[in-house]
């Protein structure tokens, strides 16, 4: 038995055995026996945080601050493996009639966490491991420079310490990589391209070359050593005898890492298929992609089913911009329309200068969107966040022409906020249109409204606060879109509302080609035919879109399965209410209990309806 081993059953066992001598089944009652249930899954949390330091880290925790995550297969099956074992615990030691309601949803939910690991772990190979959007290679230096603060010598240290193990980080995955090749599940080649290229981007400047400029990492790890510098924690010279240690870790350890990721990219880069094609052609790939459409929707939905869906949205939100194309005055037809809204890159009414100036003008507009908003929350939710949210630009070496913008959640227990970040290469890929209704899904009362407000839950088990369910996420954030049209002074510019349309367009529009695309055997021509056919996108976002789930099966169908969810939702309960319908304490229902299975969140709603009910 290995000493990691030996130290991962240890700390499982400090965990446990608090717990187990604190529980007595004598005249429990529900609350007694649903606060031991809490604070036992409390403790499983911080040990299911043991085993990803870089999940601590995220959320303001500072042990393991010294450890990257092991990205080994065998981490993977490690963690299953107590994951089943520790509801296994749970059943054993808690009588689930006994529990209040509340507690019952915590139980719930650690099973069907459970559940939807073990599913996933069954197709461990068929998930692409380095992707364009967010694969480790890029993501690891973004967690190294976004969220591992410094603020002592010892944070310092390790900091040191972590790089020191990125390249044994990188090295585990690009072996799981080449393992995954070998049974035949393989990325297209734009994937080994562009991953290709972001991987160079992370060891290009010093002390990777010898360029003038920094690398992002090392002007990183110098800002934060000055900053201790200044604030008289270290001297100077013994910051920079700490700036030459991580000098040569990146260039003994973290450079040839990347290195021999990129040298196996284009190693094997000839044996993947240069024209994409979905995951439905690999040994068993049709399974694959009904398991992430169940994992991605948390419905028993099928791909057909959701296809159909798809197309009857499509058809119905054409018909809201025919309506909207009229009052613009524009005579000729929708696509002519679109084509209109994409073609003028130097019309100031439609896109904003591609300089840094306009890509300021961008950050300052959507800020003012967020602010503007903020005044009008209170009217339509009782809780709102505390948390603090800022627009950035993507940072340059993960930036990408025409990507879709996307938000960074606030380090819980700390003052960092939320972040809404763009991609600014190319300002024409940016439409003006897109801008009002993309700052309400990513900000408010989008994703930073239900994360920030999650996290700063007091009442349940830590566990439900950092949960992430697609569906549940991404379809409040869509439904915020629509729901910021009820609020006062929101998009008022026609073609801001257009953009609205065209938001959700695009989602409907990702029902039928994601399913398209892994179920019934589209090409990525086609795929871009139906999308340029129904959207204003520019081809250039559109084909970053359809790259996009390509590389993530799946995930492009949980917004609109989760909006339309909600919205079923909010029906019922104005239907079943009447006058007793109270809009703020819906959105309570919805959102004070964290990220939800939309199993679990319809039980959840339906309770709160009944509640009403006998209250009033």
């Amino acid at each position: 038995m290995s000493k990691k081993v030996l130290y991962l059953m240890t700390l499982y066992l400090l965990v446990i055995s608090p717990c187990e001598a604190a529980i007595s089944k004598q005249g429990l009652s529900a609350t007694d026996e649903s606060k031991l249930l809490n604070q036992w899954l409390d403790q499983q949390y911080q040990y299911e945080l043991v085993m990803s330091p870089m999940t601590a880290t995220r959320e303001g925790f500072k042990e393991g601050y010294s450890r990257l995550d092991d990205f080994s297969e065998l981490a993977e099956r490690s963690k299953l493996a107590w994951k089943k074992a520790s509801v296994e615990e749970m059943r054993r030691r808690f009588d689930y009639e006994k529990l209040n309601q509340d507690a019952k949803l915590s139980y719930r939910l650690w099973e069907f966490q459970h559940e939807e690991l073990k599913s996933k772990h069954e197709f461990q190979r068929h998930y692409y491991v380095f992707n364009q959007l967010f694969g480790p290679h890029t993501r690891i230096p973004t967690f190294m420079i976004n969220y591992h603060s410094v603020e002592t010598v010892e944070e310092m240290q390790d900091y040191i310490s972590r790089l020191a193990q990125i390249g044994r980080a990188i090295n585990q995955l690009t072996a799981r990589m080449k393992a995954a090749g070998e049974n035949g599940i393989r990325p297209p080649r734009f994937v080994y391209e562009q991953v290709r290229d972001q991987a160079s981007k992370v060891i290009a400047g010093r002390p990777f070359d010898e360029s003038e400029r920094d690398s992002s990492l090392y002007k990183d790890m110098k800002n934060k050593t000055a900053l201790l510098v200044k604030n008289q924690h270290l001297t100077k010279e013994d910051a920079m005898n700490l700036i030459d240690q991580a000098e040569r870790i990146m260039s003994l350890q973290i450079q040839p890492a990347y290195v021999n990721l990129i040298d196996w990219l284009e190693t094997d880069m000839a044996n993947s298929d240069k024209t994409p094609r979905g995951v439905s052609v690999f040994n068993r790939g049709r399974e694959f992609y009904n398991q992430t459409l169940i994992s991605q929707t948390t419905s028993t939905l099928t791909a057909d089913e959701i296809h159909d869906i798809g197309l009857e949205e499509v058809a119905r939100i054409r018909v809201e911009m025919l309506k909207i194309k009229g009052e613009l005055g524009y005579q000729g037809s929708l696509i002519e329309f679109f084509a209109h809204l994409r073609d003028n890159k130097d019309n100031p009414d439609y896109y904003f200068s591609n300089n840094d100036e306009g890509r300021k003008a961008y950050i300052d507009q959507s800020t003012s969107f967020i602010r503007k908003i903020e005044s009008q929350l209170p009217r339509y939710f009782n809780q709102l966040p505390k948390a603090d949210l800022v627009v950035k630009r993507v940072e340059p070496y993960r930036e990408e022409d025409g990507a879709p913008q996307h938000y960074l959640p606030p380090q819980p227990n700390t003052d960092k906020p939320g972040v809404y970040y763009a991609h600014l290469s190319d300002m024409s890929a940016m439409p003006k249109g897109l801008m009002e209704v993309t700052a309400y899904h990513e900000a408010l009362p989008g994703h930073h409204m239900q994360v920030a407000i999650a996290q700063e839950l007091d009442d349940i088990p830590t566990f439900r606060k950092r949960a992430f369910f697609g569906a549940y996420i991404e379809g409040w954030a869509l439904y915020s879109e629509v729901l910021a049209k009820e609020m006062e002074g929101t998009y008022q510019n026609l073609l801001s509302d257009f953009g609205r349309l065209s938001s959700e367009m695009i989602r409907a529009i990702r029902l039928v080609v994601d399913t398209g695309l892994h179920s019934k055997g589209w090409s990525r021509d086609k795929a871009t035919e139906y999308f340029s056919s129904n959207s204003l996108l520019p081809a250039q976002t559109i084909q970053s879109e359809i790259n996009r789930y390509l590389v993530w099966p799946g995930q492009a169908t949980s917004y609109k399965v989760g909006m339309l969810h909600i919205q079923d939702l909010r029906r019922r309960a104005e239907s079943e209410l009447g006058d007793q319908f109270d809009l703020k304490e819906f959105h309570g229902a919805i959102l004070d209990g964290g990220a939800l299975p939309l199993s679990l969140l319809e039980d959840k709603v339906g309770r709160w309806i009944n509640q009403t009910k006998k209250s009033r």
